[in-house]
């Protein structure tokens, strides 16, 4: 599998690969890139599982392969405005409340 979410959608696409092939395989073959037209898929940092690799790491049955933007906000900052509203992470704003947006 290779996956890439954005705030609009997710793409998640299986595939076959053959023994020895890399996350640079991966990605070349899955063609995921025409999906993200704008996007730097080349620029984008590449993991298996939650776990950074690089391009030329090989890949085996079962692995899913994960293309990471860039974060938009520092986790520790997100925290911290939650903190400062008086919510926590996951916590729905209460209503008339300001959100980030606002």
């Amino acid at each position: 599998e290779i996956v890439l979410a954005t705030q609009e959608r997710q793409v998640l696409l299986e595939l076959e690969v053959q023994a020895g092939a890399t996350v640079a395989d991966v990605i070349a073959r899955s063609r995921i890139a025409e999906a993200f037209p704008g996007f730097d898929i080349d620029a984008l940092e590449t993991g298996v599982w939650g776990r950074i690799v690089s391009r030329d790491h090989q890949v085996v049955d079962g692995d899913r392969v994960e293309l990471y933007r860039p974060l938009q906000m520092d986790p520790r900052e997100a925290r911290r405005k939650q903190a400062l509203a008086g919510r926590t992470m996951g916590q729905a704003p209460e209503s008339g409340a300001p959100t980030d947006r606002d």
